[in-house]
């Protein structure tokens, strides 16, 4: 195959020789060859069409039951040397690694077709993106990677003859666990997933490229990958200020994303604009604000508990266009149903794992829907969707906000004293255990700026670029922490959250206008509890109090866990996190 690109022609061609393909098929990106595409996979069985007056141009498919989710286990950061993936990262030593999983591709597409996927992360052309190519024998693979990502011809005349691009070689081999690996390789721009056909192992732009290599290509050149949903919060006169937000799974990034102001916001004229829901590309501008896209093109997102109360703009993102994954099939009129999609569930219907479920199924408790069921949705269904989604030049960042799941530590929301002090905050990130996830309920887990999985290299370095790039920005995000799950004595969430948020945001904008008061804390600046609208809650100024008050003695305790955590990263700890913690305790005494 001819390309103009010499780096491509032998990534590809070296690929074609030890995977030993069928055929080979660029993909140009034409609707044609994406509707021969789609037929295809509906006459294998590969993907089931659904009603196309409910819900046009939509598909479903189902995973294996072994491969349903991202393996953290079977991931790994592939290096020279295992200091460049630190503590937090499973490592396994370059050459290795290239020669245990040569083994395992050898021969692995025999009688299947490769299909080449040349795609942009971002805009094709902005000066943010960033290219790569995959090389996958998965149609399911092509078909989302076309939601995700720019894909095409356009991308490889942009790329033109440079070699500045991100392997990555997909192949579902036997879709073996055992055999099931997701690996990094950071230092060669390269990425090789086998044995799986689940989307976060496998679109190889989400958080393989966007993130784990992305991040260690932004410490290189001086920008940042984060795992940050991106909004803009337009106020009534008609000025809008942009925000990004980190938080672990199961904290709503994507309902704060995509969030609806309440009543008493929207009748003055506040909306919300939603830039991205799960990744943020950010770089200094020339006027020294700093400057946020978001790489991908559509939502991949989970789909049980999205509704029209959870998340109306994320349902009817849905409607068109979308593939879902692993969710139940409603035989009734030819559509898809979801535990926590509304309170009717189909009487005749197939599970995620392709067996017949009905009432008698429900009654004995088996889900319809995998817990982590998936819709691959494009971003240009979102009602809600930024008119600057497109900008090749990214939008200027106002506030940078990390959040958590925390019972009883931290305040509804506080403000970092200065950027240093943002990045501790950052850093000690943390999440309380859900009765979701296996294991104790309640337990502590850190994982800073929601990156703990997906930071390429590290993460003292990655701390480290953090405190230089501020030292770069002439204009600095302020920096605050938000959590939204504080509760009472009876576990009972003491915070409306959802749209309600929107009182919360309010006041980080007004904050970073210097409009609002806020009251010296130990551990940053909370709100003046007049400070937060409540009109329209049930709530009054004592509840906000309550909500924003700090318990020096829990907030010891929290200390001990982060100078634990922090041993982990021994003298490569930055001197700059360690102050902020010695401040922290001095504060508490």
């Amino acid at each position: 195959m001819q390309f103009l690109s010499k780096g491509v022609e032998k990534f590809v061609n070296d690929s074609i020789e030890l995977c030993q393909p069928d055929k080979v098929m660029l993909i140009d990106g034409s609707e044609e060859q994406l509707n021969a595409l789609r037929a295809e996979a509906v006459a294998t069985g590969e993907m089931i069409k659904l009603n196309e007056e409910l819900l046009p141009g939509c598909y479903l498919h189902r995973t294996k039951p072994n491969d349903v989710a991202r393996v953290e286990g079977r991931t790994f950061i592939c290096t020279e040397k295992q200091e460049t993936a630190g503590p937090t990262n499973n490592w396994m030593q370059k050459d290795e690694a290239y020669k245990m999983l040569r083994d395992i591709y050898r021969g692995a597409m025999k009688g299947r077709t490769m299909y080449i996927i040349p795609y942009s992360m971002g805009a094709v052309g902005s000066p943010f993106s960033k290219i790569g190519i995959e090389l996958t024998d998965s149609i399911y693979v092509v078909l989302n990677m076309n939601i995700m990502t720019r894909v095409g011809q356009k991308v490889l005349d942009q790329l033109g003859s440079s070699d500045d691009f991100v392997r990555g070689l997909h192949a579902k081999a036997d879709v073996d666990a055992e055999k099931r690996y997701i690996c990094q390789f950071p230092e060669d721009n390269t990425i090789m997933s086998v044995n799986s056909a689940y989307g976060g192992n496998v679109l190889l732009g989400k958080k393989c490229f966007a993130l784990r290599i992305a991040s260690y290509q932004g410490w290189h050149e001086g920008w940042m990958a984060e795992h940050m949903l991106i909004l803009g919060l337009e106020k009534p006169n008609g000025e809008t200020k942009y925000i990004a937000a980190a938080f672990p799974s199961a904290c709503g990034k994507t309902n704060l994303a995509m969030l609806i102001p309440p009543e008493e916001f929207a009748k003055r004229g506040y909306k919300i604009h939603t830039v991205g829901d799960d990744i943020a590309w950010i770089r200094i501008g020339k006027d020294g604000r700093m400057y946020a896209i978001n790489p991908e093109n559509g939502f991949f997102g989970v789909a049980p508990g999205t509704n029209v109360k959870s998340n109306p703009n994320a349902l009817a993102s849905t409607r068109k266009n979308t593939i879902f994954t692993n969710v139940c099939h409603n035989l009734e009129n030819n559509t898809v149903w979801w535990e926590g999609l509304d309170k009717n569930p189909p009487k005749k219907a197939i599970d995620w794992q392709g067996n017949p479920w009905g009432p008698e199924e429900q009654a004995a408790g088996i889900k319809g829907a995998h817990p982590n069921s998936r819709f691959t949705a494009p971003t240009i269904n979102c009602p809600c969707l930024s008119d600057e989604f497109e900008n090749p030049q990214g939008v200027p960042l106002d506030a940078i906000v990390f959040g958590g799941r925390r019972a009883k530590t931290a305040p509804l929301v506080y403000e970092a004293r200065d950027w240093n002090h943002g990045v501790f905050v950052g850093s000690i990130m943390a999440s309380e255990t859900t009765a979701a996830a296996s294991g104790a309920v309640g337990v502590v887990r850190r994982d800073p700026m929601a990156m703990l999985p997906f930071c390429g290299y590290h993460m003292a370095d990655y701390f480290a670029h953090w405190i230089e790039m501020g030292k770069k920005v002439k204009h600095q995000p302020k920096i605050f922490n938000v959590n939204w799950f504080r509760t009472d004595e009876e576990g009972h969430f003491l915070w409306p959250g959802f749209g309600d948020n929107m009182r919360v945001l309010d006041w980080i904008i007004r904050r970073t206008e210097g409009t609002a008061k806020a009251v010296e804390t130990p551990i940053g600046y909370v709100p003046d509890p007049a400070d937060i609208n409540i009109n329209g809650l049930d709530m009054t100024e004592a509840d906000i109090a309550n909500l924003l008050s700090v318990d020096k003695e829990l907030w010891r305790q929290d200390a001990e866990g982060i100078e634990e955590f922090y041993k982990k990263f021994g003298d490569k700890l930055p001197k700059e996190l360690r102050h902020e913690l010695d401040v922290l305790e001095n504060n508490l005494r």
